[in-house]
């Protein structure tokens, strides 16, 4: 008797146990985790009032992409690298790679992105009167990383360029030639 008052017992939970349970869906890792950026300089020293290449190297985590800097659709998040130079420093251009048309099962159109290894390059001045000696240049990466089946939150991460100034008219020799070969 005891062993039939169970199995009915049991068996009345059944339904409220299959429709409570959460449905397993894939864990997504932290969006900051999903790009991996790298920052390069085009000279060893920089003189002062110089300009001078800036490479980053960013890298996707397999089964994700970003949006290019140009996406097709206006609610989309372009894919920037922000300069916050210190006083004196001069931007003097970005250059973003041109996105790849994707076509995914959740749109309609292709859209521009990047996925794999892409390379954003920026050109900055050095001014004539900073202080010679390591030198700490703040850029953000901002992005937003998507799969085939969700967007993480865009997010906006930092990415530090340490160059080493040297007085004006110093010689410069080219630094990672795999990087800024023309």
């Amino acid at each position: 008797m005891f062993l039939i008052s169970a199995v009915v017992f049991l068996s009345s939970l059944l339904p409220y146990l299959l429709t409570s349970a959460p449905a397993q869906e894939p864990k997504l890792p932290p969006a900051k985790d999903v790009v991996k950026p790298q920052v390069y300089v085009s000279l060893d020293k920089v003189p002062r009032g110089r300009a001078f290449d800036v490479a980053v190297v960013a890298e996707i985590m397999p089964g994700f992409h970003v949006n290019s800097n140009k996406p097709l659709e206006d609610y989309l998040i372009p894919t920037q690298l922000l300069p916050e130079l210190p006083a004196g420093y001069k931007l003097l251009g970005t250059t973003y790679p041109p996105g790849k048309l994707t076509k995914f099962e959740f749109s309609e159109k292709k859209l521009s992105v990047y996925e794999g290894t892409f390379t954003l390059r920026m050109r900055i001045q050095a001014p004539t009167g900073a202080q010679l000696g390591k030198t700490t240049l703040p850029l953000t990466l901002r992005y937003q990383a998507c799969n085939d089946f969700a967007c993480l939150p865009p997010v906006k991460i930092p990415v530090a360029l340490e160059i080493d100034l040297a007085a004006a008219g110093a010689s410069a020799r080219p630094k990672h030639p795999e990087i800024f070969k023309k």
